[in-house]
């Protein structure tokens, strides 16, 4: 068992991978709750691959990784996995990304019944071609509701905007036609490829014994040393945008938008990077900012717009999410302010408090046991431990920064996403 401490924080991670490959975390809180997710390394990105022992590509329907995750909770004995959890009182999910995909419960008593099924579903598949069948009518309206969520189509257009081939604009839950192709057989091979112990990492946050709960995972550990290997097989993406912008009418009461950015240097360190993008959204548009003061004053926005950095291996970018009713005016501030800080470069007291505010909101981050376990699960199929960002932080300085804010928030990789109220529906309710 390796011990990594982080001394700044005064926080420990026990690690341990076990003779099957699997990457066991514990993280231990002196709290209630307990949490655990294990994760593999597979999203809907990861639709072609060779397998080892193969020559030709394997290439998988598009959202295969979300319904393999549907498919999971059944059991050859009848029993959904899920409802036997609930039923525990534990709080129990699961969930796809673009890069991976993982299960999880939550609880505060009945832990290691909760673990009993579990690690048992987890470990032991069932599919047939009726139950397959069956799911197929649930996620194809799990499908046509993301259509009609404003969200995920102002996010999904927006990606769009910036990817020709990247898989990163794959939908994750796939499309009504696509997943029309799975059956159990893709099932099985996706599950035997990707659900491997050495693909897989968990994470377990609470009050516990490490050496302990490492000990009763082992005990309820099915899965052996796998052989099999995958190689992944992505698109090249070019460097340009596909498009500066797109537009869309929806159902809604007020406009929203996306100013995104098109990152391409994929070999720095992102890690740092983040921390530097972070800096940079909340002085340009944080509460605090001179910009958002200005807005919010004039009563262009009603509250502080999201600035995420999404990266994987394969892609990144950075997006800036709101809603207005002055959509053109808040989009040409927000562009207008990025490159007056630019060519001004950051103010040094201003650079000195929001380090400090992001700061100690990273240190808060691990008050919460979720938190604390879904940021290291995200991080590792990364290659990243969630240490390495303390470890980065005092290595930010304010050129660093504002080199990060001319080479990331570039006019020639910018894209614009809005959705606007339906002019028709508009129109009728005012009659």
């Amino acid at each position: 068992m390796q011990i990594i401490e982080n001394n700044k924080i005064k926080e420990k991670v026990y690690t341990e991978k076990l003779n099957n490959g699997l990457m066991v975390m514990v993280i231990p809180k002196k709290v209630r709750k307990k949490y655990i997710i294990w994760g593999t390394k597979f999203g809907s990105i990861d639709n072609k691959f060779v397998l080892s022992g193969e020559s030709t590509p394997t290439v998988v329907p598009d959202g295969i990784a979300h319904y393999l995750e549907h498919k999971m909770f059944e059991q050859e004995n009848g029993r959904n996995s899920l409802d036997v959890l609930s039923s525990l009182g534990v709080n129990a999910n699961a969930y796809t990304t673009n890069n991976h995909t993982a299960y999880l419960f939550e609880c505060t008593d009945c832990f290691y019944e909760a673990l009993d099924e579990f690690m048992n579903y987890i470990q032991n598949p069932y599919f047939t071609d009726e139950n397959v069948e069956k799911e197929r009518g649930i996620i194809g309206q799990e499908i046509m509701m993301y259509e009609d969520y404003p969200d995920w189509a102002l996010y999904m257009n927006a990606i769009k905007c910036m990817y020709h081939k990247n898989e990163v604009s794959i939908d994750v839950a796939g499309t009504k036609e696509t997943i029309a192709e799975i059956n159990k057989e893709k099932l099985y091979k996706i599950y035997r490829a990707f659900y491997r112990p050495d693909n897989m990492v968990m994470i377990i946050a609470g009050n516990f014994e490490p050496e302990e709960i490492i000990e009763e995972i082992k005990k309820r550990m099915k899965m052996t040393e796998s052989q099999q290997t995958v190689k992944r097989i992505y698109e090249n993406e070019p460097e340009t945008i596909v498009s500066k912008k797109i537009e869309r009418q929806m159902d809604i009461s007020m406009p929203c938008f996306i100013v995104g950015y098109k990152d391409n240097d994929l070999e720095s360190n992102k890690v740092k990077k983040s921390i530097a993008i972070d800096i940079i959204g909340n002085i340009i548009l944080g509460r605090s900012a001179r910009l958002f003061q200005k807005l919010y004053e004039k009563g262009k926005i009603l509250s502080e717009p999201s600035w995420n950095y999404e990266f994987a291996e394969t892609y990144a970018h950075v997006l800036i999410q709101g809603q207005t009713n002055y959509v053109d005016d808040v989009i040409a501030e927000i562009s207008f302010e990025v490159e007056r800080v630019k060519k001004e470069g950051i103010k040094e007291e201003d650079f000195q408090r929001i380090k400090k505010k992001i700061y100690g909101e990273m240190v808060k981050d691990y008050n919460e046991v979720a938190t604390i376990a879904n940021g290291f699960v995200a991080n590792y199929v990364r290659g990243i431990n969630s240490f390495d960002y303390f470890e980065e932080f005092e290595s930010i300085h304010k050129t660093y920064v504002e080199k990060v804010l001319r080479d990331v928030l570039q006019e020639e990789k910018k894209v614009i996403s809005v959705i606007k109220p339906n002019t028709n529906i508009m129109a009728s309710k005012n009659k």
